[in-house]
């Protein structure tokens, strides 16, 4: 009796995906150019972490060059250069990034305690032991500042937007060539406007007011812009269909446009909020800087995390200097959680609920 072996057939693999053999030259690659790099700099003048990755990525280059060339010829040789080219700046990019994150980690996590979210400055200075004292105050503070600069910029933000995207009059270029210009202001150069037309001639003080007015200038280029872009991506059939169903202009934007590009306006503000939280320049000139707790944005000196982690690294000790970065800390923390958020809701379509 003949018995049927079952034939189980081949996984199918994508012609573009690497081979074992593909990983395998890579890694050979690698090792060599490490290789290369240790002993280069072992024999010659260059020192540091900068040379050994220069010349890995140099040696990197030229090996995988060589190789591919040997392989499969010129072509093979060229594509693996440009190809190596490409992995090298993508490196040097993400390789700054990487590096501040690490380091502000490393550095800021030894100040990380319960108090320090529960307390503020007022019994405390930045030379006490780190156990004692918090940032709630400037947390409050940069809460209040951010939240008052989103009311006055998101708005106006939006409705330039919509400007730009369904009236189009004749000042539309002017707005497009002012909102852009605004977009590469210097902050202190909103810091002073702010302190010459508000402070200096009315208020003769600092306040919060002033700091978030400040902000909103900063804020509002980048509403704007960003808004504009997620309209733009509003196809044209909603728009005649509510004009078709008898809407005016008018309705039809509220009514059906600014729904459908909901999420990605919502992405906007938060893109905005992340661009001013940790704005230091305007906030040091306008607010004060208070270790207090104040919850009046109209009255008295306002905290905020820039400003902290200005005074503590102002006082120069051990103690100030871990406080300031577990400020730095707590605020690209803030940050980083409000680009994930924008990057979530930027992913998803426009219009879905």
């Amino acid at each position: 009796m003949s018995t049927i072996e079952k034939v189980t057939a081949p996984k199918p693999r994508k012609p573009w995906a690497a081979t074992p053999l593909d990983r395998s030259k890579t890694a050979g690659i690698v090792i060599a150019a490490a290789l290369v790099s240790f002993v280069l700099v072992a024999i010659t003048p260059m020192k540091g972490k900068l040379a050994y990755a220069a010349i890995f990525f140099l040696a990197y280059l030229i090996i995988d060059f060589v190789v591919s060339f040997q392989k499969a010829g010129r072509p093979a040789a060229v594509d693996s250069l440009f190809r190596g080219l490409v992995t090298t700046a993508i490196a040097i990019a993400v390789t700054p990034v990487v590096s501040i994150l690490v380091t502000v980690w490393v550095r800021g996590h030894k100040g990380l305690h319960w108090t320090l979210f529960t307390k503020d400055m007022h019994s405390n200075s930045f030379t006490d032991p780190v156990s004692q004292g918090g940032l709630l105050h400037a947390i409050i503070g940069t809460f209040l500042l951010v939240i008052v600069a989103m009311v006055i910029s998101v708005p106006i933000g939006i409705l330039t937007a919509l400007y730009l995207t369904e009236i189009r009059g004749r000042f539309t270029r002017p707005i497009e060539f002012l909102v852009q210009a605004m977009s590469g202001v210097p902050s202190i150069v909103a810091g002073l406007f702010i302190y010459a037309a508000i402070l200096i001639p009315f208020t003769k003080t600092v306040n919060g007011i002033q700091g978030s007015l400040a902000l909103a200038i900063l804020m509002i280029p980048t509403v704007a812009r960003t808004s504009q872009e997620v309209l733009k991506l509003i196809p044209s059939d909603l728009r005649e269909a509510g004009v078709a169903l008898g809407g005016t202009q008018f309705r039809s934007v509220a009514l059906v446009v600014v729904p459908a590009a909901r999420s990605g306006l919502i992405t906007a503000m938060i893109l905005g909020v992340a661009r001013v939280a940790g704005e230091t320049a305007p906030i040091l000139l306008l607010t004060g800087g208070s270790g207090t707790k104040n919850y009046n944005v109209f009255s008295g000196s306002l905290g905020s995390l820039p400003n902290y982690v200005w005074q503590a690294f102002s006082a120069g000790t051990p103690e100030s200097i871990t406080r300031a970065w577990a400020g730095i800390l707590v605020l690209l923390i803030i940050v980083v959680i409000l680009f994930t958020t924008a990057r979530v809701l930027g992913n998803r379509k426009v219009g879905k609920k």
